[in-house]
This record gives structure tokens, sequence and C-alpha cells, in this order.
């Protein structure tokens, strides 16, 4: 029987191919636009509305809100994934736009109503919608670019998630416009409605593809056999969440430690390293064929150990940026080339397969957070503790105690690329034996 999402959609002109990229682009703009947003609202959203609802404990509050879009992310990617071959990638991106939608109205609508009980569960609720959206954006259009050129997958997904970091910059920014110009900072949730709205446009004219997996005849059966078949891919599974804790979760953290410490808005050390990251994405298909993937992943790692290593003793703009170069040149490639990985050597794995990688990702990142919260909390009220005898003015005692926040709330995050590091040199060793076969482990 064939699946309604399949008919009429088996040839792709080069006209409707670039249509299908273009609808793609603007849905991993729309989720890095979210990010920023985020990013750049942490700040607020702790003074504003957690520390009026639990002064001891806003950080922890705010990284669980934050938390919770990782977790919407999670769930949804899991299951789109497993059902966007029967109910089409089309109604997928619908839904999610419809998600974002919502939910950055509900997350307006908590910032603007009184300080009190209901402001934390309508914003968390809100950011979990768009979390929602998020893993419904990855679960359509990871699979769908990944069918369009199977014989350059970790090249056109690179490509497909530069488009990320580029949504992270026009969030940035536009963020720092609204808030130097003395506007609402509310008003970064009405700049995240409009994307979702163009996507609910261009989805009127495009014809999307079957997935790859489709298209060679593989059932869905076959699909989920996979994972009993094919047990390596639970070594990858376990790598994607160390991989996104080390991209992920100090991108969302950035800007709520280290503005105070460093001296500058370190929304802009987010943007900076998001335009790195577009620019150098556009290169990695070429960097994979001279390394391998997995080689490039090992670089990867390197890089972010000696960047977040960095970043958590950077004490003014010129080491942040240095140390931020090098953390985002190693975690550019991390997460697209996950997946264009994981589709190579396991194609019949299909959709399902890129769906368990980010629900790996974003189970992580949901956990970190609150952890990095607690941290942070807990470092400031010691150092704010040791100085309580001391001469020095409040501001100067609440900037050392967010210096030290900060420390250790980035030293707890570079443990994690350095457990990567011998991973990946392991795997990428055992690949270069193998390749006297031309096979996969």
């Amino acid at each position: 029987m064939t699946n309604p999402a399949q008919v009429g959609h088996r040839v792709s002109t080069d006209a409707n191919t670039e249509r299908v990229m273009r609808l793609a682009n603007l849905s991993i703009f729309t989720i890095g636009l979210g990010f920023a947003i985020r990013a750049g609202v942490a700040e607020s959203l702790q003074k504003q509305v957690f520390e009026v609802v639990s002064p001891g404990h806003s950080g922890e509050m705010v990284g669980h809100a934050l938390g919770m879009t990782f977790i919407g992310f999670a769930l949804t990617l899991l299951a789109g994934s497993m059902i966007v071959d029967w109910i089409g990638s089309r109604r997928l991106l619908r839904i999610s736009a419809l998600a974002y939608l919502v939910g950055s109205a509900m997350a307006l609508a908590a910032t603007w109503l009184p300080p009190g009980p209901s402001s934390a569960p309508l914003l968390t609720v809100g950011f979990l919608l768009t979390g929602l959206g998020w893993g419904v954006v990855e679960s359509a259009t990871n699979p769908m670019v990944a069918s369009l050129d199977p014989n350059n997958k970790v090249g056109l997904l690179n490509r497909l998630h530069a488009w990320w970091p580029a949504g992270i910059v026009a969030g940035g920014l536009a963020g720092l416009v609204i808030g130097k110009s003395g506007l609402p900072w509310q008003l970064n949730f009405v700049l995240l409605m409009i994307p979702p709205l163009c996507m609910l446009w261009s989805l009127r004219n495009v014809s999307i593809p079957v997935t790859e997996r489709v298209a060679q005849g593989v059932s869905t059966s076959d699909m989920f056999r996979e994972l009993y078949r094919r047990p390596q891919f639970l070594l990858f599974f376990a790598c994607m969440w160390l991989t996104a804790s080390t991209e992920l979760a100090p991108g969302q953290w950035v800007d709520l430690t280290l503005s105070q410490v460093v001296g500058m808005d370190a929304i802009l050390i987010l943007v900076y390293v998001s335009l790195l990251m577009f620019v150098l994405r556009h290169f990695a298909g070429a960097l994979a064929r001279k390394l391998s993937g997995v080689g490039l992943l090992w670089l990867s790692s390197v890089l972010a150990l000696l960047g977040l290593y960095g970043l958590s003793h950077a004490n003014g703009p010129a080491s942040a940026i240095a140390c931020a170069t090098v953390w985002g040149a190693g975690v550019c490639f991390m997460w697209p080339t996950m997946l264009g990985l994981v589709s190579e050597r396991f194609p019949r794995g299909g959709s399902l397969f890129l769906g368990l990688l980010g629900f790996g990702g974003g189970l992580a990142i949901y956990f970190l957070l609150p952890q990095l919260g607690a941290i942070f909390d807990q470092a400031r009220s010691a150092a704010l503790a040791s100085l309580a005898t001391s001469t020095l003015p409040d501001a100067a005692r609440a900037l050392h105690a967010s210096r030290e926040a900060a420390t250790l709330s980035f030293q707890a995050i570079a443990w994690i690329p350095a457990a990567l590091v011998p991973i990946f040199g392991l795997l990428w060793f055992y690949d270069r034996r193998q390749q006297r076969g031309q096979r996969y482990p």
C-alpha cells in the first residue's frame, strides 16, 4: 500500500530541488533564530521573572525553562522521525510553524504579565512548544535533504545546517538593536513569529520528494530491524549526547554567564561564532573527503576542548573572542556531520536513525542546562558568602561572584569534548584499517 505522503512526489526537478532547499534552509533558519532569541533574553527572564518568583534559584529556574525547549525538541524529533514517511514532510513543517507561532505568543504573554505563580509555567509551556516546533523541523528536513544527493550527505547536511548559525546571527543582532534602542525586550518573541509565517507561505508551491529509505524500497519494519541488526549505531547515539552538549549548551548559556565577566555583550560572542560557523560549514564536504567524517569529528573535539577551557578563564573581550573562535571552529561541524555520517553508514535506518540522534542530543541538553544553572547558583552564592566581610562595593562583589560562577560553569562543560577525543580517535584509527576492505565496521 502506498503512503499518502509519497503519492506524486517520486521525482524532483532541478527547479523543485531548489525550492525544497530554500524551504529547508528557511526552516533551519527559524530554529537558529529561536535559539539566539532564547539566549538573548535569558538574563532578562532571570532578573524580571525568576528573580521575583524565587530569588535564590533563578539560575536553575531559567536553566529549566530553557531546557524545556530541548525536551520538546527531543520528543518530537523522535516521534516525527518515525512517522515522517507516513504523513509527509509537508504536514510536519506546517505543524512546526504553528507550534512556533503559539509558543512564541505564550512566552510573550508570560513576560507581559505581572511576575507571579502563573508566569513561570506559561513561559515554560511556551518554550516547550517552540521546542516541539524545532524537533518537527529536524525530523522533516534532515531525511528530506539527505535524499537529494546520497553521495554527498555530510556536505549537503552541513550546508543545510549552515542556516542554523545564520538564524543565530539574525536573532542576536536583532536582539541587540532592540535592547540598545530602548524598545521592550519582549519584541524578540514577536520577531520569532515572522519566519513561521514565511514557512507556511513557502509550503504552497513545493513538491516534497520521498526519503532515500522509501526510494530504495526499504519497509518501515526493516528500518526498525536495523536497530538490532546494526548495534554499532549505539556508539554514535551515545556520542551524539556529548557532541550536542559541547555545541548547544555553551551557546545557550553564554550571554547569561559571560556578559558581566568579559566586559561586553556576550551575545556578540554568540553572533560572531555563528557567523564563523555559517562560513565554515560550506567547506565541510571538502574537509570530510580529506579527513573522513570521523576524522573531522576528532579534530572538532580537540578544538572544542581547547576553546571551552579557554572560555572558562576569559577575563576580557580579546581573550573571550579568541577562545570562542577556537570553540566555534570545533563545534561548527559536529551536529550535521554526525547526521551525515550515520546516514551514510546506516542508510536503511532512514529517518529513524536520524531522529534518534537528534533525540539523544536534545535530551542531553535538557538534563545539562538545569545542572549548569545549579552550578552557577551555588558558585555565585559561595563567592558572595566568602566576600561578606569584604570592603569591596556591592557591584565589585557581584562581578567577582559572577566571574567565579562563569568559570566553574564552563569548566564543567569542558570535560565533555575531552571524553570525545579518544572515542573519535580510536574510531578513526579503526576506520583507516578497515578501508583496506572498503567496508564499514
